[in-house]
């Protein structure tokens, strides 16, 4: 009979996890407690006519500590649910 090893097997690598998405844009407003309306632009090209064109989207934020006034410029994270639209958390104020 042939002696079994017993070979530990190191414990797979642990996942990491995907960095969360950050975005930048203007504050809208700050009307909301704790919340901020940000809208961030993005230039794509047009899907027929492939001229740059700019693109907004408004996100919520959760801002805390209400640092951000509207037409701050600001870096937000994707972050977890924290309303009906929150999933952003505002990480800086870039310029007031």
């Amino acid at each position: 009979m042939t002696a079994m090893s017993n070979e530990t097997t190191s414990p797979a690598p642990a996942e990491t996890k995907p960095a969360r998405k950050e975005r930048t844009g203007e504050v809208l407003a700050n009307k909301m407690q704790k919340t901020i309306v940000v809208r961030v632009e993005r230039r794509v090209p047009h899907p027929k006519f492939k001229k740059i064109v700019r693109v907004h989207k408004k996100f919520y934020a959760h801002d805390e500590k209400s640092e951000a006034k509207p037409g701050d410029r600001v870096l937000i994270r994707e972050t977890r649910p924290m309303s009906k639209l929150k999933r952003w958390e505002l990480v800086s104020v870039i310029k007031h």
